[in-house]
């Protein structure tokens, strides 16, 4: 018997928008189409007011992909939800999915599925990214106990966040399904070309630290373990690979403190999703030295280029980079990162092996096959 296909709806941050988000949602979306599925995807006319977003532009230069977007969701208009949702409604999709990463976005996306619900056909589910911000407001809770009230069930990519799903709303029902390779970016360089895109020498050994920078992300905690003396007796920079979301000067300072202006390559501007394959295949060693997390896409394009990474042990990094098999798992301490850098350039274990069985875990088809199961 043929498997009947399935209407669904993705509402969020999708082009002409930029980022890791649009980027999750795209393949998501097609990854649905790959299953048979009718999908397509609705995103902001307004996401965020110009002084809300911290980074230089919150579009796109990247052509458009081959997908249905409708731009028409206004995140600060009443009037806009209470329009969408309806119309939603009406179409009697089977399936309507939000991606949760911010209880800002909890009005529009609560009372938009508020008006859905009432169709009694429609499945809302929401794929939970970060459930408890990681810059925090006392009104934050009460918000998203608005967005989580209509939702039919919870997607979580992280054990952390199932957790914290589990202590806010015990009755909802959740699975968790972790984040998927983001394959989206291309197929994998040579390292020297990638090195030559970038107009890097070849005579180095690259640390990648990637995405956008936030206090959480811990570059400090990077920068000051870089500066370890004993890590320049060793052909080594580092590259830091994008956007400042908040005051740069503190970085910049460290770096001159530290005298590591020749060592630390700073390509500081919105990395586009043509040039990330450059920038990963570059690299040697991913470095992502987040105080918090819950999970990060950073991991998931770093596995699609087979690359070793080094993590901290906080939310639910540590749950897909093997200690030992895959890269590194250290406390976000300065002397434990400088440890595991100083370990892989004098030691330069090879994760290949490892890194090529753990991507098998992290398929789209199983996210499909997780949000699917709510509805069959």
């Amino acid at each position: 018997m043929d498997k009947k296909q399935k209407k669904i709806i993705i509402l969020g941050t999708a082009y002409p928008l930029r980022g890791g988000l649009a980027s999750f949602k795209e393949r998501l979306c097609r990854a649905f189409i790959e299953n048979g599925d009718e999908a397509r995807l609705i995103t902001f006319s307004l996401q965020y007011p110009s002084l809300l977003f911290p980074g230089k532009t919150q579009y796109s230069d990247s052509p458009k992909p081959d997908l249905d977007i409708e731009v028409s969701v206004n995140s600060i208009n009443p009037f806009n939800w209470l329009k969408i949702g309806k119309r939603i409604r009406k179409e009697k999709p089977d399936i309507l999915i939000f991606k949760y990463w911010t209880p800002f976005m909890a009005p529009c996306f609560g009372t938009i599925a508020r008006r859905v619900k009432k169709n009694r056909h429609t499945k809302i589910i929401t794929i939970v990214d970060n459930l408890i911000p990681h810059e925090q407001h006392f009104y934050d809770t009460v918000l998203t106990h608005y967005f989580l009230k209509p939702i039919d069930a919870c997607i979580a990519m992280s054990q952390s966040v199932y957790d914290d799903i589990e202590h806010l709303n015990p009755q909802k029902r959740k699975v968790l399904s972790p984040h998927p390779l983001y394959d989206n970016y291309g197929e994998k360089l040579s390292k020297t070309e990638a090195l030559q895109r970038l107009g890097l020498e070849d005579n180095c050994i690259y640390f990648l630290f990637f995405g956008f920078i936030r206090s959480y992300k811990g570059l400090d905690l990077l920068i000051d373990a870089f500066a370890d003396v004993r890590l320049r007796d060793f052909p080594v920079k580092l590259i830091v690979a994008g956007e400042f979301y908040e005051n740069e000067k503190p970085y910049l300072d460290a770096i001159q403190k530290y005298n590591l202006s020749n060592d630390i390559l700073l390509r500081t501007n919105f990395i586009p999703n043509e040039e990330i394959k450059n920038y990963f295949c570059a690299a040697d060693l991913i470095v992502q030295p987040y105080k918090s997390a819950t999970q990060s896409g950073v991991t998931q394009i770093g596995y699609h280029f087979e690359k070793p990474m080094l993590v901290t042990n906080v939310g639910g990094l540590a749950e897909i980079i093997p200690n030992g098999k895959v890269g590194y798992v250290v406390n976000p301490v300065k002397e434990e990162i400088t440890n595991a850098l100083l370990d892989f350039l004098q030691n330069k274990p090879d994760f290949s092996q490892g890194i090529s069985e753990e991507k098998q875990k992290y398929t789209w088809d199983k996210l499909v096959g997780a949000i699917n199961a709510f509805t069959d």
